[in-house]
């Protein structure tokens, strides 16, 4: 095994250095948490002499793209684990707004755009629940109120590695079912530099921002760095900064989910109706800061202590104006279009009178404020052969989502005293498939003598998670290599606490129908204005933008949203999760010899203890509660708190082998049992509940009850590597047994009372309710297999003629299938689909060139169609067609540290589209436009 302590070449300053810094020097394999080791693999340090030595007889600089390309393929040869890498230089030099556009040029990684940006990953099939995330060796809190990481939040400026280990070790912390993303900040005592620093500087524009009112076409990226080595070496800064300011635009056509039955053609047959769908102009911005900071103290060979800290505050706001179509199935069809499966997609619809058949004007304003802060203190000793290290860690992550709705309803006369809904409206309207449809109606929604401000809904979602750890790990490396090269074990302890709080403001009704006191509300040129729509939607018609808040505050209300006991959901949904986990492993580094060729790599053993324990509310009824204030003043005996959770204890063996035909080909098996614990969000322990009868109901779909995802996976992968790390050839299968999945069901009947949940007194018997439904998530019994083949070459065509020798080519193809499904009936009729975040299909490329300060690229990454989440109304999984996304950058760097830059993304305007089942059926439409950027970079 190679220098656990060898120079880290790419540290900030190159990561900052849109891919044109030369950084001379080794890259640190770091993915044991802080844990560097000694040396102990005498066949690798052999291959790295020999590549070095190749490298030297060039006499070649290597910059730019090139470079990150063959350090990456070097420390994805020397690893113990099979893993994927991303280096500075890559992530530095690329139009990558977030880590997550960077992981999703690995192979079998894909990315979940929100926004048109990447944000959760998937990994091997998998969505972002099976992936666990650290920073420097620590677990990350998450902002997604569950467990997924949401890349976005995390700059690629500040970040100097990032890998993805698809084979676990014992030594690395539990969690990741799909794999483990490590990400890595600075060492600065390991730059090759004495001092450096960057400057980073991008002006942005989208090209459809003109087809949205008030959208804002430009943007900005900066980023600035230092770091620098003092007393005679021994004591290393660095500190970044990272500034974006992104503008974000998409016309949408958004339907909704076939939930509703009628016979539209009166034959006696019903037929699956849509919900009803959304034309809207969505506009916003992003705003992210990240900062990072380390600070480093080698005073000796055996001494070292490190302290870190990374923080990066993410602000989004967003609007969406036009049109919701709601319940067809309340309306009267004339002309209906039917599908062969039953589903309706077009026809003319009439209201006639059924005020739940109703167009809506939408006027969406929703903000978002996410922050993550973590850091930590380590020390290292390195004694002869041992190699103590201790962590202390923190990470707080904080999402603060306020989702503000408001709908203008049209009444026949709003001077009325008290204005009454119109109840002749009609709606005509074809689905076009992937395609935007067509869609009118009978009724001017522009006429402010008949349009009002009729349901205004303020709903945050608050999420906080906060995670702290101890861990301690020995080493000890044995001076005479045998069959085992060193021997590590290690303890951690980790307490981690989620907080979810929900309240709720309203106003008016839906349909117009509204509560006493809260009538309609008048609308003027001052509140109100005509918005046509533009682009792919410009056939629609034109809409009223009404400036909520203006109008309340003209009427004298205020927005404050509340927990209250009306919307008791609020009370119920605002709850805790407490989980304590310890662990500890024992693991033995293999280094050996079978049939004259090395083999090595590491067996071991991870034991972990969690407790899961979640307070909540409970609902009793029948006034058999604890007295419980809410906000509003307002006391209720309806509830009772509890606290409710389990202990379990898990034994992860795992096994890592890595043969060696000879210097440039090897050949990797590796096997384990792995966990994810369930999501945070789904631990809750509150319930609402029903007395139907003599039997006492209730509903959640949250548990503390619930077990880890379990896994047993297996891993082969051959891997050839050119002499000079100019080339890499992989190609590896992998299978994955996944005992259960989580999900909503109703056990009924459910015995509440066995499984410790109070039962009301019936008071007309004396006795206890008689047991009911249970509506829960559960761990179900159909699990199931996800099995695949990757494969990844990488090229640096150096042996071309002249300027030639400057093209390479990076790339990787997975294929990926699972015998995981579930039904689901939102398109109608019953139908099966595939695991989630499943793409059997998963392309990437990269072709680029650099010749003599000239650097250019062209990245493309494709997914085949998979399933998934989307919120529309409601979150809902549909299908999601196809997609390829094109991004291309060009540099040019001057020999006097100066460098500029121009780079488009997302180059053909790639939409998301989804559908239901049948690409017939649509389901959302959404174009994001194409973002261009300029700039420059000036290194010191």
């Amino acid at each position: 095994m190679i220098d656990k302590r060898n120079v880290l070449a790419l540290a900030l300053a190159s990561a900052l250095c849109a891919g044109t810094a030369a950084h001379a020097a080794n890259v640190q394999d770091t993915g044991d948490q802080a844990m560097q080791s000694a040396d102990s693999n005498t066949q690798a340090a052999r291959q790295k002499k020999s590549k070095v030595q190749a490298t030297e007889l060039t006499g070649v600089t290597v910059t730019g793209f090139r470079k990150s390309v063959e350090t990456s393929i070097d420390v994805k040869r020397d690893a113990d684990t099979i893993k994927e890498v991303v280096t500075a230089a890559d992530i530095g030099g690329l139009p990558d707004v977030s880590i997550s556009d960077a992981l999703t040029r690995l192979p079998g990684v894909a990315a979940e755009r929100i926004d048109g940006e990447s944000s959760a990953i998937n990994i091997r099939g998998l969505s972002g629940d099976f992936v666990e995330t650290t920073l420097d060796g620590r677990e990350q809190a998450a902002t997604s109120g569950s467990r997924v990481t949401q890349f976005d939040q995390y700059p690629s400026e500040l970040i100097s590695q990032a890998a993805i280990y698809k084979s676990p070790k014992a030594s690395l912390i539990e969690g990741g079912v799909a794999g483990t993303v490590e990400m890595q900040t600075a060492n600065p005592l390991d730059n090759a530099k004495p001092y450096s620093g960057l400057l980073n500087v991008r002006g942005s524009y989208n090209d459809r921002a003109n087809e949205t009112e008030g959208a804002n076409a430009r943007g900005y990226r900066v980023s600035a760095s230092f770091q620098g080595k003092f007393l005679h070496d021994t004591l290393g800064l660095a500190a970044g900064f990272a500034s974006l300011y992104q503008p974000h635009v998409a016309d949408q056509f958004n339907g909704l989910a076939y939930n509703g039955t009628k016979d539209v053609n009166g034959d006696g047959t019903n037929e699956y109706t849509s919900e009803g769908f959304e034309l809207q102009q969505n506009g916003g911005m992003l705003r992210r800061n990240g900062y990072m900071a380390v600070l480093q103290w080698r005073p000796s060979d055996s001494f070292e202590l490190k302290a870190d800290g990374f923080y990066s505050k993410f602000d989004t706001s967003s609007s969406g104006r036009g049109f919701r179509v709601k319940t067809l199935a309340n309306g009267s069809f004339t002309n209906p279009v039917i599908l062969p499966n039953g589903a309706v997609t077009g026809g003319t619809v009439s209201q006639n009178g059924d005020p739940y058949f109703v167009v809506q004007t939408t006027n969406d304003d929703n903000s978002l404020k996410n922050s993550v802060l973590s850091g930590g203190l380590n020390a290292k000793w390195m004694l002869g052969g041992w190699t103590i290290s201790s962590d202390v860690s923190y990470s707080h992550a904080k999402s603060d989502f306020n989702n503000g709705v408001s709908w203008g309803l049209l009444y026949d006369d709003m001077s009325a005293a008290n204005p009454v809904a119109a109840n002749d409206e009609v709606v005509d309207y074809h689905l076009n498939g992937m395609q935007p449809g067509t869609v009118g109606f009978n009724h001017d929604y522009t006429d402010l003598s008949r349009m009002g401000l009729g349901k205004v809904g303020v709903y945050p979602y608050v999420y906080d998670d906060e995670s702290k750890a101890f861990r301690t790990d020995v080493r000890y490396d044995f001076v005479d290599n045998g069959f085992l090269s060193a021997l590590e074990m290690g303890v951690r302890y980790s307490r981690r606490t989620y907080n979810a709080d929900r309240s709720a403001f309203e106003y008016g009704n839906d349909f117009g129908q509204y509560p006493a006191g809260q009538p309609p509300l008048a609308l003027d040129p001052s509140n109100a204005h005509k918005v046509c729509f533009e682009g792919n939607l410009s056939s629609f018609p034109c809409f009223l933008s009404i400036n909520t808040l203006a109008v309340l505050s003209a009427n004298g209300v205020t927005p404050t949203p509340t927990k209250n006991w009306n919307a008791n959901w609020t009370m119920i949904q605002s709850a805790e999760v407490d989980e304590h986990v310890s662990s500890g492993y024992v693991m033995a580094d293999i280094d050996t010899n079978v049939a004259n060729h090395s083999l090595t790599g590491n067996v071991g053993v991870r034991v972990v203890h969690t407790s899961q324990y979640s307070n909540g509310l409970q609902q009793i009824g029948s006034g058999q509660g604890e007295p419980i204030t809410d906000e509003l003043g307002v006391t209720s005996t309806d509830y009772i708190h509890v606290r409710r959770g389990k202990s379990y204890t898990d034994y992860l063996p795992s096994l890592n082998l890595n043969w060696h035909f000879d210097e440039s080909n090897q050949l990797r098996f590796a096997a384990a049992k792995v966990m994810s614990r369930p999501p945070l969000n789904k631990l809750l322990t509150g319930s609402g509940s029903w007395i139907d009868g003599n039997t006492y109901n209730m509903w959640g779909n949250t548990s503390p009850f619930l077990d880890p995802f379990y896994a047993k996976q297996y891993d082969l992968s051959f891997e050839h590597y050119s002499p000079d790390s100019t080339g890499a050839f992989a190609a590896a299968v992998f299978f994955k047994h996944i005992d259960s999945f989580i999900e909503d069901y109703t056990i009924n009947p459910y015995d509440f009372a066995g499984n410790g949940i109070q039962v009301p007194i019936n008071p007309a018997t004396g006795l206890p309710y008689e047991n009911g439904q249970y509506q829960t998530a559960v761990n179900n019994d159909k699990g199931g297999f996800v099995r695949g083949i990757e494969l990844s070459y990488s090229r640096v065509f150096n042996f071309l003629p002249g300027a030639w020798s400057g093209l390479g080519f990076t790339g990787s193809y997975s294929y990926s299938q699972s015998q995981v499904t579930s039904t689901s009936t939102l398109g109608g009729a019953p139908q099966t689909m595939g695991l989630p975040g499943l793409s059997p299909r998963v392309i990437n490329g990269t072709l680029f060139y650099g010749n003599q300060g000239f650097d250019t690229r062209l990245s493309v990454r494709h997914r085949s169609a998979f399933v998934s989440n989307q919120m529309a109304i409601d979150t809902q999984i549909v299908y999601y067609a196809p997609e390829t996304v094109v991004d291309y950058q060009a540099s040019y760097a001057f020999k006097n540290g100066l460098s500029v830059l121009f780079q488009v993304n997302n180059l053909t305007d790639e939409p998301t589209r989804t559908y239901f089942g049948n690409e017939a059926q649509t389901g959302t439409l959404q174009w994001f436009g194409r973002q261009y950027l300029v700039g420059f970079t000036y290194a010191l």
